[in-house]
């Protein structure tokens, strides 16, 4: 039998305040973007549509804790990813990470946070451990330090050593998202931000990198904000679980918590599940239950639901 190694140990990047109790501090954040869609030949003569992709939003997440922020395609919750991230800049309102102004300090944040997004950057030509040798040169992690640490992570992603070496370009998308993983867990952030990160992953695939991140919370202290489709993971994963629509926080409770609302909303016999309360708060009541017969599961639905929301856009 495999003796699973233990997560080696990581040196915070940064000392913050052991007194503060809130490690994200989000207050009446709003975003506009501006989309006209002129270009398009179908979408010639429309008028500039503005798009608020992030409403007044407030949030707050205590250290340590795994939120997963739930949401359709296109209802903010990507956006306000990037915005904690330092990639965008709210157009009011106020976001802190342990204190520190996301706009102010943007330095001083970017050392305390990484972040893990589907759309991941490589350099395809090299392998996952020169990815990782040179990711790890930004952060003036030491040679032998990086390479051991990688080891180790890619070992507990169920990346074999013989693959450390064979070319990203050759690798499949769900093994190159585990690379983009494994390089935001190489500098054990005290903030990790979470973009739909077991997108492409298979079952067990999965599982090891939903182990890996429970594990960074517990001998690392991080906290984790998680996006993602899958509710089955958010119900696994997440303390508690913010639910977005039309860039709003529309629901945010415990696990336990949004099922007991949906319940009591809906006046049901019997316990609620998270589909149910994912639809109850979000335009994803369209989708029904000969959808779901259709397309053979409530997730490939949704999938279909997403893409035709996006063509009418």
């Amino acid at each position: 039998m495999a003796v699973e190694r233990p997560l080696p140990t990581i040196a915070t990047p940064l000392v913050v305040d052991q007194q503060e109790q809130d490690a994200v501090v989000v207050e009446e954040v709003t975003k506009v973007f501006k989309q006209s869609g002129a270009w398009l030949p179908w979408r010639r003569g429309r008028k500039e549509r503005v798009v608020r992709a992030v409403d007044r939003v407030s949030l707050r997440v205590k250290r340590r804790e795994i939120i997963g922020v739930l949401g359709s395609n296109g209802s903010g919750k990507s956006t306000l990813i990037r915005i904690l991230s330092t990639l965008l800049i709210p157009d009011s309102g106020r976001v802190r990470i342990f204190g520190y102004d996301v706009v102010r300090d943007e330095a001083v944040v970017r050392r305390l946070i990484n972040r893990v997004s589907v759309e991941a950057s490589f350099f395809k030509k090299l392998s996952p451990m020169e990815n990782l040798i040179y990711a790890a040169r930004l952060y003036n992690l030491p040679g032998r330090e990086a390479r051991e640490r990688i080891e180790s992570i890619l070992g507990r992603l169920g990346i074999s050593a013989a693959r450390l070496k064979q070319p990203l370009e050759d690798m499949s998308r769900g093994m190159q998202q585990k690379v983009a993983i494994a390089r935001a867990f190489l500098t054990a952030p005290v903030l990790l931000l979470l973009d739909e990160p077991t997108t492409g992953l298979d079952p067990r695939s999965k599982l090891d990198v939903q182990t890996f991140i429970r594990e960074l919370r517990e001998v690392h202290d991080a906290t984790i904000i998680l996006t993602t489709h899958d509710l089955e993971e958010a119900e696994a994963l997440c303390d508690r679980i913010a639910i977005i629509d039309q860039g709003r926080i529309v629901a945010l409770g415990t696990v336990a918590e949004l099922k007991q609302e949906v319940v009591r909303q809906l006046g049901l016999s019997s316990s609620a599940s998270m589909h149910q309360v994912f639809m109850h708060f979000t335009a994803a009541h369209h989708i029904t239950e000969e959808d779901i017969h259709r397309y053979g599961s409530w997730e490939k639905a949704f999938e279909a639901f997403e893409a035709m929301r996006e063509e009418e856009e």
